[in-house]
């Protein structure tokens, strides 16, 4: 089965919340990865005496779950028990708002501190032989401050007054002062990995890469050190946080997901719903990944816009009448498979499609209407597939951003297939040519 399933699992977890004037929604999918390796946390109202305070993060792990699932119960209790943090003044009440430089050493402590109390577990427990690690990307929000915390390859950003104020950057090998860390600690970087392995320069866990002798924790291979990042709040601006894992990253932009997130506020104020429509949509973009994402919103998010509602029925409305019309069309060659159908709405200019996800985040729409029209939808490519194989006609230069294995070949249905010989034989009817068997299309059952 190598690194992924034969389809994708697409049942998702939901988490939603709301205090000290935020609210979030969560949303988590495994996809098409073996094994679900992600983590999260979400805490408003943090412990000792910062009950104004909130913590939110996800941790995309690799080699295992073990690291993403320990630091999500215990990384912020590192990090606000630490004398670093408490230092600051964080811990000193509600009143206090701590030093910014002392809160962003003590962010860092706890890093360091749950990185080496992790290797200590694994030397115990598993003799060193645990080789899990995860990225880390959170932000802790306070009264004045938001802190964006970042070790690896996931991303945070902060959309202000209607565009990307701020992102986090990805630790990639191949970044100069990352590479050059990793040079100085006698390793290379090779297709863009560690020793042509790992993709992340920063981690937490990966102890076979932090074992080099006479070198600190923040010089090995790979450093468990953060970047943290103090930024004002503005009450009037600030509109939401999003953090996510690489596996939405790898299919959308900055700039494209930040539009996404602020047309479905515009239709919705259920957060788990929007969550749940950027993890779909990027499934259906093609990322192979594991998907999550935490979305927090401040009290200048968008609302919901009666216009916006209207445009996105009738445009939904117009997606149901347009696949009906294709389906319609299908005359002696049978009923035309889903990627079909996509394609065909690609083609098009379709009006007030959402920003950012576009046709694929209409995706649910187009595949309710398609198999309630379609006698054969028992036996057509599950929908995920279907989709994958799209995205592929849509992308063809997109590769998997974390396997080097080759693509495999999508599965077709005998319902597939029997209108692809049809469409075959009459376009070679057309030419004067002979159409091949069906028998030529490796359909046994129909032979």
């Amino acid at each position: 089965m190598g690194a992924f399933l034969d389809k994708p699992k697409m049942e998702k977890h939901n988490a939603r919340g709301e205090g000290n004037g935020l609210h979030y929604g969560l949303s988590s999918m495994q996809g098409w990865r073996v094994e679900m390796e992600d983590a999260h946390t979400a805490v408003i109202g943090l412990p000792n005496g910062l009950d104004p305070w909130s913590f939110f993060a996800v941790y995309d792990g690799h080699a295992g779950s073990q690291v993403a699932r320990y630091c999500c119960e215990h990384l912020l209790e590192h990090i606000t028990s630490n004398p670093d943090f408490q230092g600051g003044g964080g811990g000193g009440g509600p009143a206090v708002e701590p030093n910014v430089d002392s809160v962003k050493s003590g962010i860092r402590t706890g890093f360091l501190q749950i990185d080496d109390h992790m290797r200590q577990i694994s030397e115990k427990k598993h003799g060193g032989a645990d080789r899990s690690g995860s990225t880390a990307v959170g932000v802790m929000i306070s009264p004045r401050h938001i802190y964006f915390i970042n070790c690896g390859d996931s991303r945070g950003l902060l959309s202000r007054g209607g565009a990307v104020h701020f992102f986090t950057q990805d630790h990639k090998p191949s970044n100069p002062l990352e590479k050059e860390r990793i040079q100085n600690a006698g390793g290379s970087v090779m297709i863009q990995r560690v020793n042509g392995s790992l993709a992340v320069s920063r981690a937490l866990g990966d102890f076979d890469y932090k074992c080099v002798h006479g070198k600190g924790p923040t010089e090995q291979l790979v450093s468990p050190e953060p970047e943290v990042y103090a930024i004002e709040r503005s009450e009037a601006e600030d509109e939401f946080i999003v953090l996510a894992c690489d596996g939405i990253w790898d299919v959308m932009a900055n700039e494209e997901l930040c539009d996404f997130v602020r047309s479905r506020l515009e239709v919705t104020d259920d957060l788990e719903r929007v969550c749940n429509e950027i993890v779909d949509t990027c499934l259906y973009k093609g990322s192979r990944d594991n998907m999550s994402v935490v979305l927090v919103c401040f009290v200048s998010a968008p609302k919901v816009s009666p216009e916006a509602v209207k445009r996105e029925a009738e445009l939904d409305k117009y997606l149901e009448s347009r696949v009906e019309e294709i389906l319609k069309r299908q005359g002696d060659e049978g009923v035309p498979d889903l990627v079909h159908v996509m394609r065909t709405l690609a083609s098009e200019s379709i009006p007030n499609l959402p920003p950012g996800g576009e046709l694929a985040s209409k995706r649910s729409v187009i595949e309710a209407v398609y198999n309630k029209l379609n006698p054969y939808r028992n036996e057509d490519t599950d929908s995920a597939s279907t989709d994958d194989m799209w995205t592929r006609h849509q992308n063809p230069a997109q590769e998997p951003s974390t396997t080097t294995e080759p693509a495999q070949e999508p599965f077709h249905s005998p319902a597939q297939l029997l209108w692809t010989v049809r469409r075959e034989k009459r376009r070679k009817k057309r030419k004067g040519m002979r159409a091949p068997s069906p028998c030529s299309h490796n359909v046994p059952s129909q032979c």
